[in-house]
Formats: structure tokens, sequence, C-alpha cells
């Protein structure tokens, strides 16, 4: 299981925009329309990887209670699906109905928002304010697939929390560490 960092894109980034397919819906879905009111978390994860179907039920339960205060929760998948079927568009849609998202779940088959967001690994996390500037990326919480610390987004949930409140987001912020995003070679 490979151990990848995130790349810690600089803070202050605006968004950089997209189109990309739904797999859920099957639409075609724009950043600017997935956007929240108060901001909004573009997050990089895949079907395959254990470092991503590990934090699962955390972002599962962050979506429920952070969409309806008004945070758009954007997810991504960019990996090479010929080579790792299991992360194939048909299957994206039904992992996202068996693990309860209640938000957009995109394919990136071209890797170029992957390539634009600077992202890295899976999970990834990305946290905009209102106008799309970045005031938050890295790590979920200090939770790691075998490492007995429980799950509990406490660290993207701060970012969260302190965004909606209008206080300053600690700039200190640790990277996500995940599977390597499989690239197309």
């Amino acid at each position: 299981m490979a151990r990848t960092p995130s790349n810690m894109l600089p803070l202050g980034t605006q968004a950089p925009s997209f189109h990309l397919f739904d797999t859920v819906s099957k639409k075609t879905q724009a950043l600017h329309d997935l956007k929240g009111d108060r901001g909004t978390l573009v997050m990089f994860i895949c079907n395959h990887c254990p470092f991503v179907k590990h934090v699962n039920p955390e972002i599962s339960q962050l979506g429920r209670k952070y969409q309806a205060k008004g945070i758009g929760f954007i997810a991504i998948s960019s990996n090479d699906a010929e080579n790792y079927p299991e992360d194939a568009p048909e299957l994206m849609a039904r992992t996202a109905q068996e693990e309860g998202y209640t938000f957009p779940y995109l394919y990136d088959k071209s890797q170029e928002v992957a390539r634009s967001y600077d992202a890295a690994c899976t999970p990834d996390f990305y946290l905009f304010d209102k106008d799309l500037k970045l005031v938050y990326r890295g790590q979920l919480d200090d939770s790691r697939p075998g490492n007995g610390i429980p799950l509990n987004g406490y660290d993207l949930r701060n970012a969260m929390d302190a965004l909606l409140a209008g206080l300053e987001i600690n700039p200190d912020q640790k990277p996500s560490i995940g599977c390597n995003i499989k690239w197309i070679k």
C-alpha cells in the first residue's frame, strides 16, 4: 500500500474550473454549479484505495452535516480506469450509492482536473471559501488504515467549522496520505 502525501497547493489559490461527468446523475457538472454558498470541498478519491475505503464513512457523514450548512461537496476520481477497472465510472456510481454519498462523484477521465489541482493521492482534500479561494488542504484526520487512531474528521471538520464561523483557519496543515493517483502512462 503506497503512502503518497498531498502536494499542498498554496493557500489562496483560486479553484480551477471544470466540467466533468457525474457518475451518479449521469450529467456533466461544472464547479460553478456545484459550489456551496458558504464554501466548497473538492475531494480526490477513488473506489479501490484502502485509504479512501477507510475514510468513506466519515466523508459521507460530513457531507450530510455540512452540505446542510452551505458547503458544497464534490468527489472526483481521476484514476486510470483502464488499468484499474475497479475505478471505472459504472462502479463509481455503485460505490456512491453503497457509501451513501449525498454529493456528486465525478469522473476525470483526462486527468486534467487532478493536474490543475496538483492532486497527488487519494484521498486529497481541498476546502475553498465562498469565493473559491483555497483555505484548507490536507488530511481528514490522523486516522489511517491499521494505525488504531479513531476516524473523526478532526482536521477537516475544524477547518469547515472555522470557515462557517468566519474565523481564520490555522495555516499549519498536515498533508493527506494515501494511494498515489493512478496516472495514465
